[in-house]
């Protein structure tokens, strides 16, 4: 009979503590249009629910998430070892979703372009600075390329975006792995900025000869050309929600802290500038009632949320995968 009050003490509590709470987080703008649907659902569903989410870039969301100032962060960058020990807040990656981060251009008169890994690498190194350069005229055979300079556009903010991007250059080219590197607002050798998947967007948008980089649903919702690029098997593939998923079917192992990159990934079909995306969040939670409506919501995007992921062209977690993120969340501490 004691154990019975208990378990249904402990329901009504958490069951009133979902009805009326405000989370707070920061952080990524790749995932952003599927957290803004995920986060309205699950607080249309829960009565007094309050998720208030900025999507500020990683950077921004590592930060304030490390020093305590959102109740979660998000990242296309898993921290390194180096910034979780220096965190005042112990942290745990929960991968959420796939996303694909495609180079997308202006070009007057050309609405499709294969680009190398040598050829986009050359352009961000500022090596290759006209449209009709020959090593873009070798990866499109028989397109009429304009005489025209190339305007190279990156992230102005700390971006989880830009570490995908950068981490895919640093496998393909030694020469970017020995310079920029790899990091969420490394030192671009050429270019203007842009805040956030949204800004790169809007000035590739406006200006002629214009090249960046964005999320898949960012190029698709504003209607800019993006090009197919050449894989670690050799093959052209334009970004879609099944090279995605090629890509990660390249992780047979995940670790348990789900730390992992998958760009550049074998396999014929794979999309080369894949990633997963991670929401941060306590290890050791301070505050009971928050954290029993963020277990929630994130068992709630791992069972019923991933089924949507697809209409706005992420690609959602392999099976195995969602089961081990789910194992992880049912074991956070109470």
């Amino acid at each position: 009979m004691k154990k019975t009050f208990v378990a249904v003490a402990l329901f009504i509590f958490a069951l009133s503590a979902c009805q009326a709470q405000k989370l707070t987080g920061a952080g990524a703008t790749f995932p952003y249009p599927i957290y803004s649907k995920w986060f309205s659902e699950y607080s249309a569903a829960h009565p007094g629910v309050e998720i208030n989410y900025q999507s500020i870039g990683s950077g921004g969301g590592i930060r304030q998430v490390t020093s305590g100032l959102v109740d979660f962060g998000a990242s296309d960058m898993p921290m390194t070892d180096q910034m979780l020990a220096e965190s005042k807040v112990p942290l745990l990656h929960i991968p959420t979703v796939l996303g694909a981060v495609v180079p997308i251009f202006n070009v007057p008169g050309v609405t499709d372009l294969r680009f190398s890994p040598e050829t986009l690498a050359g352009i961000y190194l500022n090596k290759i600075t006209n449209w009709n350069d020959p090593s873009i005229a070798k990866d499109n055979p028989g397109s009429k390329l304009p005489d025209q300079k190339i305007i190279v556009v990156h992230r102005s903010d700390g971006s989880g975006t830009s570490f995908i991007f950068t981490d895919y250059l640093s496998k393909i080219s030694k020469e970017w792995k020995n310079g920029p590197g790899s990091g969420t607002s490394p030192n671009w050798p050429v270019g203007v900025g842009g805040k956030g998947n949204e800004g790169v967007a809007g000035l590739v948008r406006q200006l002629p000869g214009a090249i960046g980089y964005v999320e898949l649903i960012y190029a698709l919702q504003n209607q800019i050309n993006f090009g197919s690029l050449r894989n670690a098997a050799g093959n052209w593939v334009k970004a879609s929600i099944a090279g995605v998923t090629a890509a990660a079917a390249s992780m047979k192992d995940m670790p348990a802290d789900f730390r992992v990159s998958i760009t550049n990934a074998p396999g014929p079909d794979a999309y080369p500038i894949s990633s997963f995306t991670y929401l941060l969040i306590p290890a050791h939670p301070t505050d009971m009632t928050k954290e029993i409506v963020l277990r929630d919501m994130l068992s709630w995007m791992i069972k019923s949320g991933e089924s949507e992921v697809s209409a706005l062209s992420y690609a959602p977690l392999p099976q195995n995968v969602a089961d081990q993120v789910l194992s992880k969340i049912y074991s956070l501490p109470d």
